[in-house]
């Protein structure tokens, strides 16, 4: 990999993480609490990422302190971004890990400036913001503090019970500011979460992280995807989960089947020869050639296996298919504030009319607290409608814009060829 300004000599490390002058490379990390992986510490010139027009996602704005991300889901979207920096999307995207050490400081200057429109900003639509390397950096609550101060309301995506540590920040971040929390859990079936997403928390102690944040006064949102075929698909495993989800006290579920897109598919497919092999042809039909999306008939399948479960568990429904087209651009935080107001559900966590999680509100400050609102959870603002819906990182995310710096110069890594396979099978 190679950056601008690449002078290890010119760097005082004791400096870190607050060295604005430099810009690009500072340094690559290796620690025995960390084995295999390294940490590529860099200077960012931004933070606020713009996601495109084009893209699916509802939603304008992502800050990722991270590139890469060491819960090495074999599944995750975003491992073919890590190609972007010469990086391959197997073992690199979860042990060469970009850590932009001055992200906070730089999200305060741009969410600062009186151009800056206070749109809510997600943070885990790309890579996970509380993996392991959060732990030795501790990015998250300057970046938080960072957003509330500014009046700049946040949603929160993660696999990661780190989450736990800034909970009493995010609750006086949501005396500011809409505050979104959600926790993705796909797999609940130990041996397979092991094999399929090796650097996460256990189910159990992501469930656990849930009951903590609804006990502090979140709304919180569980993200059950990707839903594998014949893997995770079956009666039994959704009844499983959506009972576990519950009992954690989640409001909500998002469920989506698996996106495999080009830099994905290649790894996952050698995960799966190697683990499942009798399911390697049904797969090749499920997703031949260059195809990203499970079939639309597959899709329809497991709609009507998962709906009547979530209903029965009491949870309300998000699908990954109710994203649908994005519509214009509105350019303005008050259109935002407007919904709030009404007490609906955000467009980018809820169904097309904008209904969703929302409840009576409960130990509210601001006009959207103490229960006044349909969205008035431990509110804030008009809205108040902190963990009132997820934030929004599925399968298919589109790719947002980067401006860090970083010039990628090495690819490694060898690649399956793209399967070809029969008719869809399941």
């Amino acid at each position: 990999m190679r950056w601008n300004g690449q002078q290890l000599g010119a760097v005082d490390d004791d400096a870190l993480p607050g060295m604005e002058q430099l810009s690009g490379f500072v340094r690559s990390v290796t620690t025995p609490e960390f084995a295999s992986v390294t940490f590529h510490e860099v200077l960012a010139r931004s933070a606020l990422n713009r996601v495109p027009s084009s893209s699916r996602m509802m939603f304008d704005w992502t800050i990722n302190p991270y590139r890469g991300c060491s819960h090495g889901c074999v599944y995750c979207f975003a491992r073919g971004t890590h190609e972007y920096l010469e990086l391959n999307a197997g073992e690199d995207f979860a042990n060469q890990v970009v850590v932009k050490v001055n992200i906070a400081e730089v999200t305060k200057r741009e969410v600062s400036r009186a151009s800056w429109g206070r749109e809510r900003v997600h943070l885990g639509t790309n890579t996970d913001p509380y993996q392991r390397a959060e732990g030795r950096y501790g990015l998250m609550p300057g970046i938080i503090d960072a957003l509330a101060a500014s009046g700049t309301p946040l949603a929160i995506l993660t696999k990661g019970t780190l989450l736990r540590r800034d909970l009493p920040l995010l609750v006086d971040a949501a005396r500011e500011v809409p505050v979104s929390i959600a926790m993705s859990i796909a797999v609940f079936d130990e041996r397979l979460q092991h094999s399929i997403e090796p650097g996460t928390p256990t189910a159990a102690a992501r469930l656990a992280t849930v009951r903590a944040a609804v006990e502090a006064g979140f709304r919180v949102r569980v993200f059950l995807m990707p839903i594998m075929p014949h893997l995770t698909d079956s009666m039994d495993s959704l009844d499983d989960a959506l009972a576990q989800i519950k009992a954690a006290g989640a409001s909500g579920v998002t469920w989506g089947a698996l996106h495999l897109r080009p830099g994905v598919k290649p790894w996952f497919m050698q995960w799966l020869q190697r683990e499942h092999p009798d399911l390697v042809s049904s797969y090749l039909g499920l997703y031949p050639g260059m195809t990203a999306a499970a079939p639309k008939a597959y899709r329809q399948w497991l709609g009507r296996r998962i709906r009547p479960l979530i209903r029965a568990h009491g949870l309300a429904a998000f699908e990954d298919d109710d994203y649908g087209v994005r519509p214009a651009r509105q350019g303005s935080a008050a259109n935002a504030a407007t919904g709030a107001a009404r007490g609906m559900m955000p467009l980018e966590f809820g169904a097309a009319d904008g209904t969703g999680v929302a409840g009576s509100g409960s130990a509210g400050a601001g006009a959207g607290g103490g229960g006044a609102g349909a969205a008035g959870d431990v509110g804030a603002g008009s809205g108040g409608d902190i963990g009132a819906a997820a934030a929004g990182s599925r399968t298919g995310m589109g790719r947002a814009s980067s401006r860090s710096g970083m010039t990628p110069v090495r690819k490694t890594g060898r690649l399956l060829p793209q399967p070809q396979g029969p008719s869809m099978l399941f």
